[in-house]
């Protein structure tokens, strides 16, 4: 069986044990994981509601490409285009009268649908399906350790292409090359080039590198519908001793950070613990929302999925959870750093995934 026919079963257990008959699902080229979950279809442009009662699964599309394309990638599964997406699916669930109905996520459901709750018992599935995106079942983890191993080797070509002269966008390029000759038909990647004056990473912008430089990046491959993140930073040349002084802390950070994952643990636990470490060498005000997002988050379906790992965060941490604990902020000293591994949540702590070691690199100048 593959991992959408694993995927596929369990939802219909859980959909079972819930007592829901009816699940109505949203989805769009940015928040995808909801609907991917039970079509195991990417959408790319436009919108999609898939309706899954005991009869299967219906895929709505707005778009008569990604229409076409659904008709070719989604074997048992009914495709329909539909111009007018909202009236077709707001139809479409007339059928189900006196069914329980639930919908996620619950923010995104299109209002003429939400309208009508009452009316169509229409009740609010977003925790249901977090959960099962959460907690991730064997196969849905063997797809995730074949996407950090893409990780892992997408950064091994993205040191390689780092070096003076070349624009942030030839380093980008390169990757992604060898991301797509792997098979990866999705990756989430933004880069940062320079020192002090760097507060972030964005998309490239055409900056080129110089000696001294730190170059940090976050890789994010798709194999199979599954997202795995790599975060490093590397120097052009020899790092100095304040750089490497700052990613002493970073690398403590992110290791206190993984030492406080096991099963039973919240999200403010594992946030808590890198905080600390900032807090402990003067600089907890850089663990805030001025200077950084989040220490961490779940990794799956979607890029940036839940749990966010911050400390008000207390989603309860449990076995077969994948997460990226990384400590990215800025540094006032030397700019931005990131360092982040992918774990997986074990009864007694987790197993890290990713296999590239947490080195400040230096590339030849």
């Amino acid at each position: 069986m593959s991992v959408f026919d694993d995927r596929k079963d369990r939802l219909f257990r859980e959909m079972a044990k819930d007592e829901v008959d009816v699940l109505v699902l949203y989805g769009n080229a940015w928040q995808n994981d909801y609907l991917r979950y039970a079509t195991d279809f990417g959408i790319l442009e436009g919108e999609a509601i898939a309706i899954v009662d005991e009869g299967g699964v219906t895929l709505y599309l707005d778009s008569a490409l990604e229409a076409d394309r659904a008709q070719v990638e989604c074997a048992g599964i009914e495709v329909v285009h539909a111009p007018d997406l909202t009236g077709a699916v707001d139809k479409a669930l007339n059928r189900f009268n006196n069914r329980r109905i639930a919908a996620a996520p619950a923010r995104l459901i299109p209002r003429k649908i939400a309208a009508r709750a009452k009316d169509l018992n229409l009740g609010d599935s977003t925790p249901f399906l977090d959960r099962l995106l959460m907690g991730k079942i064997a196969s849905e983890i063997d797809a995730i350790r074949r996407a950090v191993e893409v990780a892992d080797e997408g950064y091994a070509v993205f040191r390689e292409a780092a070096r003076p002269g070349r624009a942030d966008y030839e380093l980008i390029a390169e990757t992604e090359a060898f991301f797509r000759a792997k098979g990866v038909d999705d990756n989430f990647q933004i880069i940062g080039v320079g020192g002090r004056e760097v507060r972030g990473m964005a998309p490239p912008s055409g900056k080129r590198l110089k000696q001294g430089d730190m170059v940090t990046t976050e890789l994010t491959p798709c194999v199979e519908g599954y997202y795995a993140q790599i975060c490093r930073t590397l120097v052009v040349g020899e790092p100095n001793g304040q750089q490497l002084e700052a990613f002493a802390m970073y690398r403590g950070a992110m290791e206190a950070g993984i030492a406080a994952v096991r099963d039973g643990v919240t999200a403010a636990d594992i946030a808590r613990a890198e905080n600390e470490v900032f807090r402990k060498h003067g600089y907890g005000d850089f663990v805030t929302d001025e200077y950084t997002r989040v220490r961490g988050h779940g990794v799956g379906l979607f890029a940036d999925t839940k749990p966010h790992i911050l400390e008000d965060v207390t989603t309860r941490i449990d076995t077969g959870m994948t997460l990226i604990v990384h400590p990215n902020t800025y540094h006032p000293v030397v700019g931005y750093l990131v360092l982040g591994d992918v774990v997986v949540v074990t009864d007694q702590g987790c197993e890290v995934l990713t296999k590239t070691p947490r080195e400040l690199f230096g590339v030849p100048a």
